[in-house]
């Protein structure tokens, strides 16, 4: 079986490599746009499907992995921020609350499509100005849905509570890739 990955995450290169797997790294271009009837729990899977949708054709010896993963609080996807002054509204949005993570993964072989969805709950203590502006300026979070890394500053200095699994935070269920991959 050839394993591909479908993601430019280096958290997710990280994880995948550390589960055990060799894989090889696919770049899918394809615009991800959440349509407004997709409900907030489902939008990870969403956009992980869209993006296994666009690649092309798997060969029998093939399997593609995609992923998605979004924030969400008070009923509002928090995505990639834009720029500095984005990152810091998310940032700002997201102290002293509890948030979801949502991770959605797709695993596409020429046979079968599997698509599940893993959700965290996270709790971030109350941030000051100061700390956003440290954390933005040194972590550069802007490849991160929802403005923050777990495995970074902020996740060890600002997450007091989590309910779910931290690679599911960080961008890739380990436990259901595992599982998944395993199965086939």
């Amino acid at each position: 079986m050839k394993l591909l990955l479908a993601s430019q995450s280096p958290r997710r290169k990280e994880l995948l490599s550390s589960l055990g797997f060799d894989f090889e790294v696919v770049k899918i271009d394809c615009e991800e746009i959440i349509p407004e009837h997709i409900r907030i729990e489902e939008a990870a899977a969403y956009l992980s499907e869209l993006k296994a949708k666009a690649f092309r054709e798997l060969a029998d010896d093939e399997v593609l992995i995609t992923a998605d993963t979004v924030v969400a609080i008070e009923d509002q996807i928090l995505g990639k921020p834009k720029d500095e002054h984005e990152a810091k509204q998310m940032l700002r949005l997201l102290s002293g609350k509890t948030h979801q993570v949502y991770t959605g993964i797709t695993i596409k072989s020429g046979s079968k499509t599997i698509t599940e969805t893993d959700v965290a709950d996270v709790e971030l203590d109350e941030m000051t100005d100061d700390e956003i502006e440290y954390y933005i300026q040194n972590y550069k979070p802007f490849d991160k849905a929802g403005s923050y890394g777990i495995q970074e500053w902020l996740g060890m200095a600002k997450i007091s509570r989590m309910n779910g699994s931290f690679y599911t935070i960080m961008g890739l269920p380990t436990h259901l890739v595992y599982k998944i991959l395993k199965e086939i």
